[in-house]
């Protein structure tokens, strides 16, 4: 396995609800570490969702991304295990709401969650990737995980409006390239939920593909009900169910993102 100093920091994002965000960083983040991955989960999501969905109990959060992002916190500290082994997470609450406000007179507000990468690099070296879970909007949350990465993984439902809104992150993410993080790239686009049995999954598909091309992953995401499940047992759906349509897609697209990323995808 190549390991480096430096993890690989994708963050997982999609302004648009309901897409399969926080699913995708779930199963895509354990099926990196069912292959020898060191993996960090960043929960930067007021719902918590992704807290949620790898066990860690909403009483069990002491410290969230909230004490990291406005008190300064260090990652060592407020890092958690995961029910999936060589994952650890910064689990997130309802706290993270106020950061907009309580960060607002702070000239250096989108760069918080970067400072504190740069700050505590000698513990982010133990891991291959750091995920982060971005809420589904453009606020300063997401602006802060996009400073922050090096890549954005943006998965997209295939329904009517897809196109629309993905062409709004795009425009977020060009400004945030060149504004303030020119290192930034756009890891690829990933296709969820996807009906083999509706017209208007393939019509989505193709239009997606033909405006993005390459960045398009060709693993696509069933919509699929283990998928749906799994997050009320608080488990990944690799975990719940390995052998689902849904756990499989995950595993294949974990090994497609590997290739992407020149890692290497035997443990």
């Amino acid at each position: 396995m190549q390991t480096s100093a430096e993890p690989k920091v994708i963050a997982v994002a999609n302004q648009k609800g309901g897409v399969g965000k926080t699913t995708t960083t779930i199963n895509l983040a354990t099926a990196l570490a069912a292959v020898g991955r060191r993996i960090l989960m960043i929960d930067i999501d007021p719902q918590g969702n992704a807290s949620t969905g790898l066990g860690v109990s909403t009483q069990d959060r002491e410290k969230t991304t909230y004490d990291l992002l406005v008190s300064g916190e260090d990652i060592a500290d407020i890092a958690q295990e995961t029910i999936v082994p060589g994952m650890m997470i910064l689990p997130a609450n309802s706290d993270l709401s106020s950061v907009d406000i309580e960060l607002f007179s702070d000239k250096r507000r989108v760069m918080r969650l970067k400072d504190a990468f740069e700050k505590q690099a000698d513990y982010l070296s133990q891991y291959d990737y750091v995920l982060i879970d971005c809420p589904p909007s453009l606020n300063l949350l997401t602006i802060n995980s996009l400073v922050a990465a090096k890549h954005v993984l943006v998965p997209l439902q295939c329904e009517f409006f897809a196109l629309e809104g993905l062409s709004q992150l795009m425009l977020s993410i060009r400004e945030v390239r060149q504004s303030i993080n020119p290192a930034l790239t756009i890891q690829g686009v990933v296709l969820t939920m996807f009906d083999q049995r509706n017209n208007l999954s393939r019509d989505v598909e193709k239009d997606v593909r033909e405006n993005f091309g390459e960045l398009v992953y060709k693993t696509i995401i069933p919509r699929n009900v283990r998928l749906s499940e799994a997050p009320s047992f608080s488990l990944p759906a690799l975990i719940y169910d390995h052998r689902s349509a849904g756990s499989v897609a995950y595993q294949k697209l974990a090994a497609e993102l590997l290739q992407r990323m020149k890692d290497t995808v035997a443990a």
